[in-house]
């Protein structure tokens, strides 16, 4: 299959008008002129334009500009203002100005003031008097400027979270293309691994095949075997796989649309069959995931959630993920549900609405000990609960 293919032209008309509605009713709750931003993910659920995502995650030489009532203007890279008119979603082309030091060294002041007055005109024409403009990320230099020349700045990260968070009939199509591909791959990872064969080959053999069915790239390398799956939160390196080890791993995969695939399984190397230790951890670990995904249901608060599942036992709750679950889409999302310990710390209330999707995941290792096991599932909120995404077998030998 060819993921890329999946979605008709009418259904991607669909799926960007319904997204570029969900942030200009945002706009409109808040009392917003428009929004400027910089993170490609929100460019790309805004727009649909993608223009080499990766680097600007890191280089902000691109960027949009989305009035409530107004048009959409995309500032793009030189050389590539072609790239935004083909979705069909964009008003006006123009070419970005940069002002980050990569790009204008000693002058990055200047530029951000050109950068500035361009956004304020901006602001000035379409945004009614009113001069309330979000971000979703804006470096100091330019925040400045447009403070300076009268305009409200008003965070809007959280604002373009929320939006993202509900998804469409189209958007969800979308997530199973990127699901299936990242499937594909996982089958063709798990054909490979016999003893012999290197992390770093194992984890290259989901890219080349999220690559070669139309996806993007991936997030993180973690994959570790061994005694390296304890602790979580290594990543894949030269380490020579061997006979009996667990090989964890978590997808984190940008698949075909842009949107995230992110799964984690468990596997044993060898097609022996599992220790007492390594049957133990792989069923408390899947007993956990599955628990925790009986449960979602929409109108469910994320508190009650969390506080309603319990701790881990020890010694496992020490080395407990940092989440239970996640909303994802174009990458992971809003809200990030942690365990009861961390709730203090990190915890923050909502409600679970029908159409997120979300991944609920855990990783059983004790401090220590020997191996560890990472299982997530991908899942989709609706009316009767929630009902799983990802469909990848789970390993009846250890369970």
């Amino acid at each position: 299959m060819n993921g890329a293919g999946i979605l008709s032209a009418i259904e991607l008309e669909r799926l960007r008008a319904y997204r570029l509605a969900r942030v200009r009713g945002k706009l409109e709750a808040a009392d917003l002129a428009g929004i400027v931003l910089f993170d490609p993910i929100n460019i790309r659920y805004a727009t649909d334009v993608s223009n080499m995502q990766v680097w600007s995650l890191h280089n902000p030489a691109r960027y949009a500009f989305i009035a409530t009532d107004g048009p959409v203007v995309m500032f793009e890279f030189k050389g590539s203002d072609h790239i935004a008119h083909g979705p069909g979603t964009v008003d006006e082309v123009r070419p970005a100005t940069s002002w980050f030091y990569f790009t204008c060294g000693p002058r990055v002041a200047e530029k951000a003031k050109l950068w500035a007055a361009e956004i304020v005109e901006l602001v000035t024409r379409h945004g009614g008097g009113n001069a309330r403009l979000a971000y979703d990320r804006l470096d100091p230099a330019g925040a400045a400027e447009l403070t300076r020349l009268g305009l409200s700045l008003e965070e809007g990260q959280g604002l373009m979270e929320e939006a993202r968070s509900i998804k469409s009939g189209e958007e969800i199509a979308a997530m199973k293309a990127s699901i299936a591909v990242c499937e594909q791959g996982m089958r063709r990872m798990q054909t490979a691994l016999k003893a012999g064969i290197t992390e770093n080959v194992l984890w290259s053999i989901l890219h080349e095949t999220n690559i070669a069915l139309g996806g993007e790239w991936i997030e993180t390398r973690l994959l570790s075997s061994g005694p390296r799956t304890n602790p979580w939160y290594q990543e894949c390196g030269p380490r020579v796989i061997e006979a009996g080890d667990i090989v964890a791993f978590d997808t984190d995969l940008i698949g075909p649309y842009g949107y995230c695939a992110d799964i984690s399984r468990s596997w044993l190397c060898g097609g022996g069959k599992p220790n007492d230790a390594q049957r133990r951890l792989y069923a408390l670990a899947h007993q956990e995931v599955m628990d925790n995904i009986e449960a979602l249901e929409p109108g469910l608060g994320f508190r009650d959630y969390t506080m309603g599942r319990g701790r881990l036992p020890a010694p496992f709750d020490e080395q407990r993920y940092a989440f239970r679950a996640h909303g994802v889409g174009l990458a992971d999302e809003w809200p990030g549900i942690v365990y009861e310990e961390d709730y203090e710390a990190w915890g923050y209330d909502g409600v679970f609405e029908e159409n997120m999707t979300v991944c609920v995941e855990a990783y059983i290792g004790a401090p220590g000990g020997g191996e560890g096991i990472k299982l997530e599932e991908q899942v989709l909120i609706t009316k009767e609960g929630a009902r799983a995404l990802s469909s990848y077998p789970y390993e009846e030998s250890f369970l």
